[in-house]
């Protein structure tokens, strides 16, 4: 028997009486202790869907400067729908997770096209809307609108575990079915928003996944974690990936004073980019130290790949910049490479020769936008 049937449905630990007292408490302490947040100041149901897509696997931190810059060039639906997908993927760039631009725009489409250029105000059909899912449509009726809706996400569950003193997985469907229900129960039918909001806000600055602030906490009172003393046990911590080392190359040819680009296509790794070529390492392991021995097969190993797969026969110039990031659970090692054109040409498509200058608007990975920079410094100095 799994643990979810030997503890009482949510509606029995949180019967009327205790919702209440926990309702007043949370808004109290929520009207002193919350973060003034951008989004937090309007009842824009299209802001709203800006933010909490920007806030998926994103700190709020990072957030804020991105949605103040994306609500200026994209002020309502109307104007990201007439945006192009480049356009939006470079103001999305660092955020990471580029599909969630992608279907921003896409969603901004179908909200014109199929409602006028109006958000929807329920939670069915919102969640036809690419992108927006059962939280995303939860927080955007719950906000804007302020009908009850129930949220989950990251910080949700974490405070709904601990008060329901859940011990089992709470990402596997017994927990998600339990939470839900929990979620559902919580706000009321008047002020929904502000109780999720404060639910929200709970998890991310009191309830969080390491040491708690649990005397500072204003739902003590209601949490079973915190009478049994098993708040660093719950809820249960999901098992991480192994990390795994990789090393790759990235080049950059010039040729009279442009850099080839090409945009990564759908499937790979940031999708709907701008970057240079670049390709996987054999020759060496991630710990190796860049001595002028070790470089030499990469060096080899990075001209077969602009040849045979490229067309294009090229001189590396100097010693690489090297960039260490992590994308998922790969640790990479990426060597940047300068390099003169020799001959070749480049195929049709989605590929150019683009300037320093063109390539501060064109939509690149983290990486390549470091490289690049890099590049514009050098060509600059060079002049």
């Amino acid at each position: 028997m799994g643990l979810d049937l030997l503890m009482p449905a949510p509606a029995e630990q949180f019967p009327p009486p205790t919702l209440r007292k926990l309702r007043i408490r949370l808004r109290n302490w929520f009207r002193k202790a919350s973060r003034p947040l951008p989004w937090r100041e309007t009842r824009n149901p299209y802001y709203i869907w800006i933010s909490e897509v920007m806030l998926q696997q994103t700190t709020v931190k990072a957030v804020v400067p991105y949605f103040d810059r994306f609500v200026e060039q994209f002020p309502t639906v109307q104007d990201l729908a007439a945006a192009s997908e480049e356009d939006v993927l470079r103001h999305w760039e660092g955020l990471g997770y580029y599909s969630r631009g992608r279907n921003l725009r896409r969603g901004a489409i179908q909200i014109c096209e199929q409602h006028n250029g109006m958000m929807p105000t329920d939670v069915g059909t919102l969640q036809q809307i690419p992108g927006i899912g059962r939280y995303t449509a939860g927080a955007i009726v719950s906000f804007a609108y302020d009908r009850g809706a129930p949220i989950l996400e990251a910080n949700t569950v974490r405070v709904y575990s601990r008060l329901l003193g859940y011990r089992d997985d709470p990402r596997k469907a017994a927990g998600q079915r339990l939470l839900w229900d929990l979620a559902a129960l919580l706000p009321p039918k008047t002020g929904a928003g502000l109780t999720n909001q404060a639910l929200m806000e709970v998890g991310s600055l009191v309830c969080r996944p390491q040491n708690p602030d649990c005397p500072a906490c204003p739902l003590q009172e209601f949490c079973t974690a915190f009478r049994l003393g098993l708040q660093q046990e719950i809820p249960v911590a999901a098992k991480r990936p192994e990390i795994t080392p990789l090393v790759e190359g990235a080049i950059a040819v010039q040729r009279q004073g442009r850099f080839f680009v090409r945009r990564r296509s759908n499937g790979e790794r940031w999708s709907g980019l701008w970057d240079f070529p670049r390709c996987s390492v054999r020759s060496l392991e991630y710990a190796t130290r860049l001595s002028r021995q070790a470089l030499r097969p990469v060096e080899r190993e990075l001209t077969d790949h602009l040849k045979q797969d490229w067309g294009l026969r090229i001189a590396l110039q100097g010693d690489p910049l090297q960039i260490r990031h992590s994308v998922t659970r790969y640790r990479i090692r990426l060597l940047c490479y300068q390099a003169e054109w020799l001959s070749g040409s480049i195929p049709d498509g989605e590929t150019r020769w683009a300037t320093p200058e063109e390539l501060a608007s064109l939509p690149l990975s983290v990486t390549a936008r470091q490289f690049a920079d890099q590049l514009k410094l050098d060509t600059g100095a060079s002049r």
